[in-house]
């Protein structure tokens, strides 16, 4: 059919509802109780329903608000749409704005009244290689020689397999796009703009460049809810695409919250 996309329902709720408000979502979006108070715990927005249509998805979303959810509707295209990322290497702070500067030495100014959203998380990637890794075994030669007490020696094995390195990364927005209008990563930055607040840490530092942006966008609102790290210790093939979606959903519920308020 021309024209056809799907459109997600989204909600999030920062406690799990009563139960009778979860039965009356269940009976709204046509689950059972349980898998619906599995979508709306964790505190992140969740893909909770999926129309063919907008109008179907915006009516299901004005039943789930009426019960007291923040919920929202948003196209498969717009969710999945790559995002163009302006990534800083260093920062100026000045009187009234902030200007970030990437690699290629182009600038982005955005006014500190701007900002609308402030997202501090984890990039994870996987990479495959060799590692080494050290470990302790008994030295079973050395410990007859002294009687049965145990002597230990290390010994250096080479493996093959994923390497996992995780980022902090922080994002800010406006209230025009869910596209990010700048991006800093903990190792992508030179923080020889800190000055004498520099420290030997990159972790440290970036963690002083989060604390300044908090500082000077003080209408923003902050989120660092997707800094929690996988619990597998191993990012699928699609963790990247994952923080990418949960950024959008985390923009597109704090637009609808603000709107309701």
């Amino acid at each position: 059919m021309a024209g056809y996309e799907v459109v997600h329902v989204a909600v999030a709720t920062l406690d799990i509802p009563e139960p009778d408000i979860i039965k009356k979502a269940a009976t709204i979006v046509n689950k059972d109780p349980y898998q619906t108070r599995l979508l709306l715990s964790g505190g992140l927005p969740r893909l909770i329903a999926h129309y063919p249509g907008m109008r179907e998805a915006e009516s299901t979303a004005q039943n789930l608000r009426d019960l007291g959810l923040v919920a929202f509707v948003c196209q498969n295209s717009e969710l999945r749409k790559p995002s163009k990322v302006f990534t800083a290497l260093t920062a100026e702070f000045l009187e009234g704005e902030a200007v970030f500067r990437d690699k290629g030495g182009q600038s982005k100014r955005i006014a500190y009244s701007d900002v609308f959203l402030i997202l501090e998380g984890i990039m994870q990637t996987a990479t495959e290689g060799e590692t080494t890794i050290t470990r302790k075994e008994i030295n079973w030669g050395a410990t007859l020689l002294t009687g049965g007490f145990p002597v230990s020696r290390t010994v250096k094995e080479r493996v093959n397999g994923a390497t996992v390195r995780e980022e902090p990364l922080v994002r800010l927005y406006n209230r025009e796009s869910a596209e990010p209008i700048v991006q800093m990563s903990q190792h992508g930055m030179a923080y020889s703009f800190l000055g004498a607040r520099i420290a030997p840490s990159s972790a440290a530092n970036f963690n002083t460049v989060v604390a300044k942006l908090q500082e000077l966008f003080p209408q923003a609102i902050f989120d660092d809810r997707l800094m929690k790290s996988s619990k597998s210790g191993i990012p699928s093939p699609r963790a990247l695409d994952d923080l990418e979606l949960n950024c959008k959903l985390l923009y597109l519920y704090y637009k609808t919250k603000s709107g309701l308020s």
